[in-house]
């Protein structure tokens, strides 16, 4: 959580949450009130009054939107009580649009995981009964882009360079990885990095052989939440190694471990191949490719990532994530009129849904 006036941050706090602390809890969606009153108790404990302009929380897994700014309205509010897959971020919504109520002021959600603004040559699979969906880390990667650009601009003063002006691949490496083709502030194609498709990553399997998948499914060995776990959670080097943490695993191989340099090495490869695979997108014309996350942080990964693609554009490392700022400056530019807010709708009937293009 953060504090801003206007641009400038004038307070933050990380919140961790222990298994002990969310044990009581049986859906992520019941931890509302606990999560609320930390915050506002971290307010009070701070000095920080409730006077504020907007309240913008993270956007949680809706239905398939554009990109850009959308305020909490009650079809939100109602779809996101019905959303099947459970995350955190569900909660942003809410808690930003209860806390903008008591305060009396504007609530928004910016560039949620579930932004779809793929291309429809890239929604098509091999089966009609599975079209590609787009989960993926839209808010850090949009803020890295305009970042990028805002620092190409001060580097050539009287020439102005904007996010929306240039071919990007931008690589989100955190719990998740995604990839994704930045066309001109659109994103046109990129993997879901939540249940299924593209590298695999600290805690999720990335694709699969659909075959062996398919087999291990009837296998009776497993149940559908267990086979879920598999893909998404206990899975990529948590499953392999027994860990997420990347310096522990970069420790392991310095002391000799061989399996871990081996599946370190795989995640790394196939980052490398998803982003030459976008490469396509663009005809080969592309003014860099952009690398943030958590997972940035660690120069073995960095260092062997960039040696694989810098023959394709400039390479440029961001390490961490930049979601708070990107939240504030988006619920400003909703402010001040620089950004427009959209409209959430409630979601389509079955036969609409069936194009995520209508929505």
């Amino acid at each position: 959580m953060a504090v801003y006036e206007d641009n400038h941050k004038v307070f933050d706090l990380t919140l961790r949450h222990s298994v002990e602390d969310l044990e009581p809890f049986s859906k992520v969606i019941d931890q509302f009130d606990y999560r609320k009153h930390l915050i506002l108790n971290a307010l009070a404990e701070n000095g920080i009054p409730l006077e504020f302009d907007a309240v913008i929380g993270r956007g949680g897994l809706l239905r398939p939107i554009p990109g850009g700014v959308y305020e909490v309205n009650d079809a939100m509010v109602t779809d996101i009580h019905k959303v099947r897959r459970s995350h955190a971020c569900n909660l942003g919504c809410l808690i930003a649009r209860n806390l903008a109520d008591e305060i009396g002021c504007k609530s928004y959600i910016a560039d949620p995981g579930i932004v779809d603004e793929l291309d429809d040559v890239a929604r098509v699979t091999g089966s009609p009964l599975m079209p590609r969906i787009t989960t993926w880390h839209a808010l850090n990667q949009r803020a890295i882009g305009r970042r990028y650009a805002a620092q190409l601009s001060k580097e050539h003063p009287g020439k102005p360079v904007r996010y929306e002006d240039m071919n990007l691949i931008i690589v989100h490496m955190g719990g998740g990885i995604s990839v994704g083709a930045h066309k001109h502030g659109r994103v046109v194609d990129v993997n879901n990095a939540f249940d299924g498709e593209g590298p695999f990553s600290p805690e999720r399997a990335g694709s699969l052989p659909s075959g062996a998948l398919i087999d291990l499914c009837y296998s009776g060995r497993y149940s559908k939440d267990e086979l879920c776990q598999r893909i998404s959670g206990k899975a990529g080097l948590a499953a392999h190694l027994g860990t997420t943490h990347i310096p522990e695993i970069v420790a392991r191989i310095e002391g000799g471990d061989k399996y871990a340099q081996l599946v370190l090495d795989a995640m790394i490869y196939q980052i490398a191949k998803n982003i030459a695979a976008l490469t396509p997108v663009f005809h080969g014309q592309v003014d860099a490719v952009l690398i943030t996350g958590g997972i940035a942080h660690s120069e073995y990964v960095t260092s062997r990532l960039v040696s694989k693609i810098d023959f394709i554009a400039p390479v440029a490392v961001f390490p961490g994530e930049d979601e708070l700022e990107a939240l504030a400056l988006n619920a400003l530019g909703a402010l001040n009129g620089t950004i427009p807010v959209k409209t959430y709708t409630q979601k389509k009937t079955a036969s609409q849904a069936t194009n995520p293009r209508m929505n």
